[in-house]
């Protein structure tokens, strides 16, 4: 029988058997290695309000918290909502991670002339 992935989709690697996890969209069972977990960074407050809560607040410099939500999901939700794609057969041979979103403070950087400390030295 041919093999589609090397890890056959899972991280599991000598254990028998992982811990069943829910997928946060529709409830599924999955085994915690093959579930897709992404971490959804927000602000508590929205963002008409941070304004308002800037100017009321007493602290000058204060920073609104941020909620951290681990969100985990099953494969096919995953691919539905597009947070993984389906490559084929020659991509998934790739294992290096996909190249990551530059983010606002290299673009901030960018536009004031100035690089970031790393790439400076």
């Amino acid at each position: 029988m041919s093999i589609k992935r090397r890890n056959h989709g899972r991280s599991k690697h000598g254990r028998g058997r992982t811990q069943v996890v829910r997928c946060d969209n529709c409830n599924r069972g999955v085994p915690k290695d093959k579930a897709i977990k992404r971490y959804h960074v927000r602000n508590i407050v929205e963002t008409a309000a941070v304004r308002d809560l800037e100017e009321a607040s007493v602290i000058d410099e204060y920073v609104i918290p941020k909620l951290y939500n681990k969100m985990q999901y099953c494969i096919s939700c995953a691919i539905h909502a597009r947070i993984v794609r389906v490559r084929s057969v020659e991509n998934r041979r790739i294992r290096a991670p996909p190249s990551r979103f530059k983010g606002m403070r290299q673009n901030a950087n960018a536009q004031q002339g100035t690089a970031p400390a790393a790439q400076r030295a």
